[in-house]
């Protein structure tokens, strides 16, 4: 077992030495190597695809697969040494793996990791079925005001699995082409076709299953015509035409799969309806919390008190009375969109067509204090999306599980934000192999023997128990400096484990602090008793302790409960924004009784 010398020097003339060992395989570990290696000082492939099976809960592996196992872990093993990254010396025949080697093996996340990753959920239901990875102004790099427009962030959100990109489209300076551009703010417009085609490139580099582009329109009918033209010829086979208007159910995300969809607010409602009000979301979201946010600048706040913006579409004053909506940007809409006008319970018992409608966040939270039993129920046929509040001009998120506990499939987030709510954005997505369509639980699509609904306020009995155990983490000294936490000595590491999602669920739990130590070792369990496990996160963050400061940044990752794995496991860190860390990972156990 290697062991490291770390110096800091203090004050130029102090010279503090801190010489820390590597981690030994936890007791744990030594005690479950020696059951099923039966005594022996290795295990072989036979008694690795035991292990696998019965502690690891790992029902499809065979022999060959821990043949291959054995083999990978230890070629893996042998490039650390290689690049001067391990101490330790191999000292397997290649037929089995010694209790170090089985340690080792067990910290690779690649075979080993704390995360079912294939695509499992039925993927033949409905659209409406199921929680999709949602986008809110996708196209903005940075604030909701002032930030420049550009495919960037859509290629990026595409990347990580994001499967709906929001465009505001609306007519260039000269009225004669489309750009996308958040209006009658300061930001810097992108064209349309520059959007697209990036949609084109990225839709299906990460899932295959359907990219649905949610359109903010502004436009007049022949612009209107225009985006037909564009998105027909951009998309070509891609692009889903629906099979009848409107449709009675959606089609499957398998169905669906390699195709790319239009939802949008079908133009002639806005030449029909007598309930719009003319006001911008902004602006009754601004209204409604009593005031601007004073980061606006007294330009922008013109600008957005002029804005008579509806979040689903265009404002009635850009259209003339007797212009006729172009046919072929209808034929393009597969998700017929809509946004309540007056009581947001009235549109709750429209039945009939499918359809999806938006909320605020914080008319989500009302209504769903008022009569939530309602919103679950229309999301058993349609779609809500709820989108963040008009002050959240620095483009932060709001807790998504407001939305996901009442059914909501398409919680809109700002993927350029940065925090906790967006970790669970992505953590819950993380779940079905990372394919975007998380379907939802039985309860959120079945009503009661009396007619009632799910309830996530409601005080339900606990379903199973969680049993977590934090054993050691490593890897922080390779992605940061000598000098990152702490100046003067090596870093004091702690790690949060909690539960996010229904309330009754909620809970912190923290270790104990390990003193100045690269390579800490805590070895503690938590217990969480769970009454919705199918909505809740594990939330897994590492803070450095600071007497003095506020703590340290250490790594975090969450992850959903539903698909993660039985027995050791490795658990790699991601930073703040949600980018995994080279090498910084926790060994943990979990265990569900």
């Amino acid at each position: 077992m290697a062991t490291f010398t770390y110096n800091y020097t203090m004050f130029k003339y102090f010279n503090r030495k801190f010489a820390i060992s590597e981690q030994a395989p936890p007791s744990d570990v030594k005690e479950i190597f020696s059951n099923f290696s039966d005594g022996g000082s290795s295990i072989s492939a036979d008694q690795l695809r035991r292990f696998l099976l019965e502690h690891q809960c790992e029902p499809d592996c065979t022999e060959d697969d821990s043949k291959r196992i054995i083999e990978n872990a230890l070629q893996s093993r042998k490039r650390d040494q290689d690049s001067g990254d391990d101490g330790d010396e191999i000292s397997g025949s290649g037929e089995g793996l010694t209790v170090d080697e089985f340690f080792q093996f067990l910290l690779f996340d690649e075979f080993n990791g704390p995360l079912k990753t294939q695509v499992h959920h039925d993927m033949n239901a409905p659209l409406s079925h199921y929680f999709i990875y949602t986008g809110h102004n996708s196209y903005l790099t940075g604030n909701q005001l002032s930030s420049d427009c550009s495919d960037v962030p859509i290629i990026k959100a595409l990347q990580c699995g994001v499967r709906v990109i929001e465009l505001d489209v609306w007519p260039n300076s000269a009225k004669d082409d489309i750009v996308v551009v958040h209006g009658r703010t300061l930001t810097a417009p992108v064209s349309l076709v520059q959007c697209l085609k990036s949609i084109k490139e990225y839709a299906f580099v990460k899932s295959r299953y359907p990219v649905i582009i949610t359109l903010e329109d502004h436009l007049t009918p022949d612009l209107q015509a225009k985006v037909a033209e564009m998105t027909t010829q951009i998309f070509g086979d891609m692009l889903y035409f629906p099979q009848t208007d409107p449709m009675t159910e959606f089609p499957s995300p398998e169905s669906l799969k390699d195709r790319i969809l239009i939802s949008t607010k079908p133009p002639k409602e806005y030449l029909d309806s007598k309930q719009f009000k003319d006001t911008s979301d902004s602006e009754r979201e601004m209204s409604e919390d009593g005031g601007m946010s004073p980061a606006r600048s007294v330009e922008a706040e013109d600008k957005c008190n002029e804005s008579d913006l509806d979040e689903e579409g265009s404002n009635p004053r850009d259209k003339k009375p007797d212009q006729q909506s172009a046919p072929q940007y209808k034929r393009l809409i597969t998700i017929h969109a809509g946004k309540p006008k007056g009581n947001v319970r009235d549109h709750l018992k429209i039945a009939g067509d499918v359809k999806r409608l938006s909320l605020s966040e914080q008319e989500l939270e009302r209504a769903s204090a008022a009569y939530g039993a309602d919103i679950v129920r229309f999301t058993q046929k349609h779609i809500i999306r709820v989108y963040p509040k008009g002050t959240r001009v620095t483009s932060s998120n709001y807790r998504p599980h407001i939305g996901w506990m009442y059914g909501a499939q398409m919680v809109a987030f700002n993927m350029q934000g940065h925090g906790k709510s967006l970790w669970y954005m992505q953590g819950m997505f993380r779940a079905n192999g990372g394919c975007g369509y998380v379907k939802k639980p039985d309860f959120l699509m079945e009503k009661g023997p009396n007619n009632e609904y799910f309830d996530p306020k409601r005080t339900l009995p606990v379903k199973t128990t969680l049993k977590v155990k934090v054993y050691l983490g490593n890897g922080w000294s390779s992605d940061f400096s000598k000098t990152h936490f702490d100046t003067f000595s090596p870093p004091d590491f702690y790690t949060k484990v909690c539960i996010v999602g229904v309330p009754a669920d909620k809970a912190i739990k923290k270790t104990k602090v390990i003193y100045d130590d690269w390579f800490p070792v805590w070895d503690e369990e938590f217990e969480f008793p769970l009454s919705v496990p199918e909505l809740d996160l594990l939330r897994i963050e590492v803070r450095e302790y600071d007497k003095h400061e506020k703590d340290d940044f250490g790594g975090q990752t969450c992850l959903p409960i539903p698909d993660l794995k039985s027995g050791f496991r490795t658990v790699p860190l991601n930073d703040e924004k949600g980018e995994q860390l080279k090498s910084v990972k926790l060994l943990m156990r979990f265990q569900f009784t």
